[in-house]
């Protein structure tokens, strides 16, 4: 099958209308839209809708509008489209199978089987040190590997991996979630990756700060894999739990870009993945790859820098560039190098190959699955092990006499968000530039520009 063939050759999804079900509780919500726990309506039969819970991802019509008028490109509407489409296409135990469509005049909904084990984020911030085990990790890791490898021989590239986008299913096993900001490229050959057996020279950094070496073990460690790489035990040194960004406010994303695919210049290096790149700024502010800033075009490369900064977040409780604004972020990640704190270990060695910031460089799938840190690891059975590392308690049935309103509550939190933005413009409106979308592209552009501009003055460095 051709890249893209299977999102193209999707059958129609199933159907589904506000009658058929009963919104029992809100899982969580964004910049358009909101995610909500429903099961089927009373008395209506399987055939109608699921007899499982589902969880309903209601995005907004209105603000898909707004953002086409903001944008004069009709990329709301679209990314709505292709994330069906993509949801249509997927065939794997990671990913979410699309189980019906809602569509209405006020919202779209995507119906996907309900994770009752929350995020990954989460469950990371239940741990005694808010951090995980290295074996806790592999198991984790080796997961997000399968679930990127099998999007992209498919010819997606993800694009927003971040801890909030990896739920925990009722068998604890993963699932890759949302895929808005998803794009679609030729899918990538076979690329040859370096050896990894010599590690990566890590940048000099401080010692662990004296009584943060206690072993912690999280829940279900000893579960994670019947074998060992034989790696020791990290010192815990990270600096205090901060937060991951939510993409509603620290997403950086312009819808001035082009998101279309175009030709990568003829003097790209030999190991360049794929002829075929994007050039839109899109991503969360903590996760995205040197390349999207840069704004040279980008390819799958984008996701394993990703994985790079999820495993760094699991491993130190933080994410590796964050500064004290969008500005500072992004400079960390242009110019600085990820602060591997402890000593020499297969998973540092492995985050620094991850968070290289060539791309052309940059260990891809190949590679990670050869890497030490996965040394042992039965790629063929992961899928199939019993015990995860933690396995969700299943929640009481939420079974209310009243349902929601899903058009209502998503017209209020759609109606928040707006207000919210205008609080956060308020210091811009004494300036005519702050006023009108055009104006505000052009702002927008402006600063995509400078950071392509400091990019390749630090690349004279």
């Amino acid at each position: 099958m051709t890249a893209g063939a299977a999102v193209a050759a999707a059958a129609a999804p199933r159907q589904l209308s506000l009658e058929d079900l009963k919104a029992v509780s809100v899982l969580g919500r964004g910049a358009k839209g909101v995610v909500f726990h429903v099961v089927p309506a009373p008395g209506e039969s399987e055939g109608a809708a699921a007899a499982a819970a589902m969880a309903l991802k209601a995005v907004s019509r209105e603000a898909a509008r707004h953002k086409k008028a903001a944008s004069g490109d009709g990329d709301g509407h679209r990314r709505i489209w292709f994330e069906r489409d993509v949801l249509l296409a997927l065939r794997h135990p990671l990913l979410p199978s699309l189980r019906g469509v809602l569509a209405t005049d006020a919202v779209v909904g995507f119906a996907i089987d309900r994770c009752c084990g929350g995020d990954l984020n989460s469950l990371r911030r239940r741990q005694t040190e808010k951090m995980f085990s290295d074996s806790v990790i592999r198991f984790y890791a080796a997961e997000l590997v399968l679930a990127l490898e099998y999007l992209h021989s498919i010819g997606i590239v993800y694009r927003d991996l971040k801890p909030e986008n990896v739920l925990i299913q009722d068998s604890g096993h993963i699932m890759l979630v949302d895929f808005d900001l998803s794009t679609r490229l030729p899918a990538p050959p076979q690329e040859p990756d370096a050896p990894v057996d010599s590690p990566k020279t890590a940048p000099p950094i401080a010692a662990p700060s004296p009584g943060r070496g206690k072993p912690r073990k999280p829940v279900g460690a000893a579960l994670c894999f019947p074998f060992r790489t034989g790696a020791a035990a990290k010192p815990a040194a990270p600096a205090a739990d901060s937060p991951s960004p939510s993409s509603t406010s620290r997403t950086a994303s312009s819808s001035s870009s082009s998101s279309t695919a175009t030709t990568a210049s003829s003097s790209a290096s030999a190991g360049a993945r794929t002829p075929a790149k994007s050039n839109s700024f899109v991503g969360t502010e903590d996760y995205v790859a040197p390349e999207i800033i840069a704004g040279r075009g980008h390819d799958f490369a984008v996701d394993w820098w990703g994985l790079g900064v999820v495993l760094y977040e699991m491993l130190y409780g933080r994410t590796p560039f964050r500064g004290q604004n969008r500005k500072e972020t992004f400079y960390r990640v242009l110019a600085k190098q990820p602060e591997l704190v402890g000593e020499q270990t297969p998973l540092r060695d492995l985050i620094a190959r991850l968070l290289e910031k060539d791309p052309e460089k940059r260990i891809g799938a190949r590679g990670v699955k050869a890497h030490p840190f996965f040394r042992g690891v039965d790629w063929d059975r992961i899928l199939h092990m019993a015990r995860p590392p933690f396995i969700p308690t299943l929640p009481q049935e939420e079974d209310g006499d009243e349902a929601l309103d899903v058009e209502k509550v998503v017209r209020e939190v759609f109606a928040s968000n707006d207000t919210e933005a205008a609080k956060a413009g308020e210091g811009e409106k004494a300036s005519p530039e702050a006023e009108g979308g055009p104006r505000r592209r052009r702002r927008e552009e402006r600063s995509i520009k400078r950071w392509r501009c400091l990019r390749v003055f630090l690349s004279y460095l």
